[in-house]
């Protein structure tokens, strides 16, 4: 629209009504020149300061309220469809690498959209890329797994499926972590920005990662070349569901968000023998617990009392019956960090100590200490999460825009970080809201991702998961890729 169309207006009262179309950047580029019935010359020379700023306050609500209304409109539109693939993926979800039929899913509706779509990136990953002229490159993220539980929602849509993990075991499987939620949202997010393109510009990269569960996901996609295969992105966005803020709300932390993870297996080594006679053996099972002891010396007198860090010994396993003591034991840990170099000395006191209690026991063979599962820190750009921040309350309002403090959760959305990719990972509130206050009036928490009592409330959450996408990538989809440094740390990663 041309600063002369905007004259004709010619009362605020019809301004309120300009058609939803209108692009909402070039109005605000021309409202110094404005003139509201008054002779057409700039708008500051006319009015005084203090009114001209009160006039473009006004102006900028009416911006918000008529793209918001015209926002709320087209998620409208698509929340049946969304709705309907949010039931689908919920009563069929795949184990972590197995998500075959709901890669093929979302393959087939993102390719009905009029994206480009790769099947097959990193496993079962897929990458859908829509071009709109140039511009940033911004990327949108979404998981695809299911976890090994079986669903007790009572739920008429309730997950019934069940399958062999990996090691054989039947199990039940849902989507208790709200990933069906995240594909959901993440397609009505697509379909609205890919029929209105004329409100944002650059190219749209969404991903479909499996794997997340077992944070494997990510560093098989990147080393199938998807930051060289596909176009590198400047901002990465994703967005996970969360049980403890009421729907209707969501959570941004700016910093670390969650925490680094890694998985240790310590096999310890000893001398097998009769239970009655352990003078003739060296006791696996007796060091093994000696060592799940002293590894929290680490936390309380080696790392500094402000830095946070956990280390769990999830399970100990040895023998086979009561009056025999086995020849070894076996230890599953799990260490969770933010800072590298506090990570870095998490890890190495553990062999440390593993290997002390071994040698004070007097066993022939020093433990064996894996690693098998690790990923890094989630780290949001603080100056981009400010920035989105804002960007978020203007869909939900500024209460309900929730500031979260770190968790010490673990996912491997950190790899795409680690690539150099300054990113913002946001939480979307799903919770009942009265049955979240009345949970916390009893200093009760209701039931949280990976439960199989976790249901989140889908509608409304759907609407606002897509609103709040689909606001932050039109937000981040202008200008230059050169801008988008200027909301950034514009670090080369962690």
């Amino acid at each position: 629209m041309s600063p002369t169309e905007i004259r004709r207006i010619g009362q605020i009262g019809e301004m309120a009504r300009l058609p939803p179309r209108v692009n909402i950047e070039t109005w605000r580029c021309h409202v110094s020149t404005v003139d509201f019935g008054l002779p057409a010359r700039p708008f500051a020379a006319i009015i005084p300061g203090m009114i001209r700023s009160a006039m473009l306050l006004f102006l900028a609500a009416v911006c918000a309220s008529a793209q918001n209304a015209s926002l709320k409109g087209q998620v409208d539109s698509v929340f049946p469809d969304a709705q309907a693939l949010y039931l689908d993926l919920h009563q069929h979800p795949e184990l972590s690498s197995h998500e075959t039929r709901t890669a093929g899913v979302m393959a087939e509706k993102l390719r009905g959209l009029g994206y480009e779509v790769t099947e097959h990136v990193g496993g079962t990953g897929i990458v859908a890329v829509l071009k709109n002229g140039p511009g940033p490159v911004v990327m949108l993220r979404t998981e695809l797994d299911a976890l090994p539980v079986t669903e007790e929602t009572g739920l008429p849509y309730a997950s019934k499926v069940k399958a062999k993990d990996d090691s054989g075991r039947d199990v039940g499987v849902m989507h208790a972590c709200g990933h069906d939620v995240h594909m959901a949202s993440l397609y009505g997010t697509a379909a609205i920005m890919a029929k209105s393109k004329d409100t944002w510009h650059g190219t749209l990269m969404l991903v479909g990662q499996p794997a997340e569960e077992i944070i494997t996901g990510a560093s098989k996609m990147i080393a199938d070349g998807l930051f060289t295969k596909f176009p590198r992105p400047d901002i990465g966005v994703a967005m996970h569901d969360e049980n403890g803020i009421a729907v209707g709300q969501v959570g941004i932390t700016p910093g670390y968000a969650k925490a680094a993870a890694d998985s240790l297996r310590i096999t310890v080594y000893g001398k097998g023998g009769h239970g009655a006679r352990p003078e003739s053996t060296i006791d696996p099972v007796l060091i093994a617990a000696s060592i799940a002891v002293r590894l929290q010396s680490i936390i309380a007198r080696e790392i500094h009392p402000g830095d946070a860090a956990v280390i769990t010994v999830g399970y100990i396993q040895a023998g086979t019956k009561n009056n025999i003591i086995p020849n070894e034991a076996q230890m599953g840990l799990t260490i969770r960090s933010y800072k590298p170099e506090v990570r870095k000395h998490l890890l190495a006191s553990i062999e440390r100590i593993a290997k002390a209690e071994a040698m004070a026991s007097g066993a022939e063979k020093m433990p064996l200490v894996e690693e098998y599962e690790s990923t890094s820190a989630v780290y949001n750009d603080p100056v981009l999460t400010q920035h989105l921040g804002g960007v978020l309350e203007s869909v939900v309002g500024k209460g309900n825009v929730v500031k979260e403090d770190p968790l010490m959760t673990s996912e491997d959305y950190s790899m795409y970080v680690e690539q150099g990719i300054p990113s913002f990972y946001f939480t979307l509130g799903v919770a009942d809201p009265q049955k979240l206050a009345t949970a916390k009036a009893a200093g009760k928490e209701l039931p949280s991702n990976h439960s199989p009592l976790f249901a989140p409330v889908a509608d409304p959450a759907l609407h606002v998961g897509i609103a709040a996408e689909v606001s932050l990538l039109r937000d981040l989809l202008k200008g230059t890729s050169a801008d988008t440094k200027k909301i950034t740390e514009q670090k080369g990663g962690l």
